[in-house]
């Protein structure tokens, strides 16, 4: 945090939530940080150790600015939102009163979506299936991608569709789409189904989606973004990894994958693959285990689509898994490649 800064206003929330905590006994701190995930744990760690140099007067207006919130979300509770807005305006001013709500919504709304994140895929696919596509997109924008590739299997194919095209293209959200979300987020709150909001979704978002979902609807989502927005397709295509493109891994990030398969998944994810990429597995392999590879091919019977394809997935995972930990490298998918020398 940087010296000299004297107003509340120039710091970020979670700087401000930085401050709040060291204000506090330590005994307090520690109950309030027990209730915060991992994830909001650390981050919050980082701002206390970077707090440096703050006046007293600053504190103050967090501690101050703490209250009103705390205030203003009890008020909500007593009477709803109407009734804390008259009892705050005759304290702090219609403007100040209005802000302060508007941040108490805010939190409300992220609540609400953590609340969301414990719901059964299928359930809340049946939920949402009346709601406007736009909706739809908002809120499964704000799930984890494999609970949302979840609700999407649910969906038909139109609509599977219309709402995958709507969340890559999300960005700023309305009031009134906001509305219905908060309405729809309440309706799935009562019946106990068991971020910021100004830029959401995108092709990242869809992505990640889309590489929890099998290869078959993946691709079938892919091709209806296309037919809308070729450009928008091909960067989703980027951003994403299917079983085909492992004929952009080098040879020695295939053979480092096949170490970690097991030899009967592979002879499985290989039963419809493209000739070439299976070429391609068999070259990098011994001649022993190559000449097993095909007999295992050649005496398989046959076998459902889904087995394929949930082998498929479960290698695609291995390769992202060592892409991730830097032990292989893809290139090649478009764009900007990288250089390697």
């Amino acid at each position: 945090m940087a010296q000299g800064v004297q107003k509340s206003e120039r710091f970020t929330a979670r700087q401000k939530a930085a401050l709040l905590m060291l204000s506090l006994d330590v005994e307090t701190a520690t109950k309030m940080m027990r209730q915060l995930s991992q994830d909001e744990i650390e981050s919050l760690t980082i701002e206390i150790s970077s707090v440096k140099g703050v006046s007293s007067g600053v504190i103050d207006q967090v501690m101050d600015e703490f209250h009103q919130l705390i205030t203003a979300q009890e008020y909500v509770i007593q009477g709803g939102i109407d009734y804390a807005q008259k009892l705050l305006e005759g304290s702090l001013g219609f403007a100040k009163a209005t802000d302060v709500l508007d941040k108490v919504k805010a939190l409300t709304h992220v609540r609400g979506f953590g609340a969301l994140k414990k719901a059964d895929g299928g359930q809340l696919a049946s939920f949402l299936q009346k709601e406007h596509p736009q909706t739809i997109a908002l809120i499964l924008s704000n799930l984890t991608p494999d609970q949302t590739a979840q609700v999407l299997t649910e969906f038909p194919d139109e609509l599977r569709n219309n709402v995958s095209y709507r969340m890559a293209t999300l960005g700023k959200v309305s009031p009134t789409l906001l509305k219905e979300v908060e309405d729809v987020v309440e309706e799935i709150a009562q019946n106990e189904i068991s971020q910021s909001l100004s830029l959401m979704g995108g092709a990242k978002a869809v992505a990640s989606v889309l590489n929890k979902c099998n290869n078959a609807t993946a691709k079938t989502i892919l091709e209806t973004i296309e037919q809308q927005d070729s450009q928008l397709a091909m960067e989703i295509k980027r951003l994403m990894f299917m079983f085909d493109d492992l004929m952009f891994v080098d040879d020695r990030g295939i053979q480092r994958v096949l170490r970690e398969v097991d030899k009967k998944e592979l002879a499985l994810s290989l039963k419809v693959c493209d000739d070439k990429l299976k070429e391609k597995i068999l070259q990098n392999m011994s001649e022993r285990a190559r000449d097993l590879l095909k007999e295992e091919l050649q005496y398989m019977g046959p076998v459902r689509l889904r087995e394929v394809e949930e082998a498929q997935t479960r290698i695609v995972d291995i390769v992202k898994q060592l892409e991730d930990s830097g032990e292989i490298v893809i290139a090649g998918r478009g764009g900007t490649e990288e250089v390697f020398v």
